[in-house]
């Protein structure tokens, strides 16, 4: 795979003409570079021309973490569940997210062949922008992450995506995102008519191998 790199992203391109795109959100603090070397992990062929799109987060202050600078989708109010979510910061990535979706299906990618990744922040806002994108697209991966803005979920849901493939991985004894989060908001979105794939590993914050053979299971599933 060819990579290329602009000051919003980091792009790698099959060695012939994409016929699928994963577009993967880091999570908070990272950079779109984060997760660029899971994609040999993944052991694709030749005839799996697919793209992979990992954006960069804007640098912004992050409340949770005392007003510091860093690389975030949107502000970090609080990890409660009822807690304050930045509202309008969680929109505007959605907005940046969709623009990025909409390019490639401008490319010549149809939507159904267009998965929506990301780990912990990049897993929120994957979740929040993937289910109220309004054309149908082939799958979500979330990982280690939380359903964000759920109170508005069930009048924003996109009818094109009810039907959407969901997997939701989490570590067990994770820290910073405790694994009650990650199963609260796969619950909440089963409740609310979506078919969501569960894993959980005996790790933390991160990601492990058997965690990676199950993303590759899932994309291969979803993009034959």
């Amino acid at each position: 795979m060819t990579k290329t790199e602009s000051a919003d992203r980091v792009t790698l391109e099959p060695a012939t003409p994409a016929t699928a795109a994963i577009i993967w959100l880091h999570g908070l603090g990272a950079d779109g570079h984060d997760f660029v070397p899971l994609v040999a992990s993944l052991r694709l062929q030749p005839a799996q021309a697919w793209r992979f799109v990992f954006p960069h987060a804007s640098v912004m202050p992050v409340s949770l973490n005392g007003g510091m600078p860093m690389r975030s989708w949107f502000d970090i109010l609080s990890l409660d569940r009822q807690g304050r979510q930045d509202v309008e910061g969680i929109r505007r990535s959605q907005q940046r997210i969709a623009g990025l979706i909409d390019e490639q299906i401008a490319s010549g990618i149809p939507s159904r062949r267009i998965i929506i990744a990301g780990f912990s922040q990049g897993g929120a806002l994957a979740l929040h922008t993937a289910l109220r994108y309004p054309s149908p697209l082939g799958g979500l991966l979330a990982l280690s992450t939380y359903l964000p803005m759920e109170s508005t979920l069930d009048a924003e849901t996109s009818t094109a995506n009810r039907a959407l493939p969901i997997l939701m991985q989490h570590g067990q004894y994770d820290s910073i995102l405790p694994l009650h989060l990650g199963l609260w908001s796969r619950d909440r979105l089963r409740a609310a008519g979506y078919g969501v794939g569960w894993n959980d590993y005996p790790m933390q914050h991160e990601v492990c191998d058997d965690e990676v053979d199950a993303i590759r299971e899932f994309l291969l599933a979803r993009l034959p």
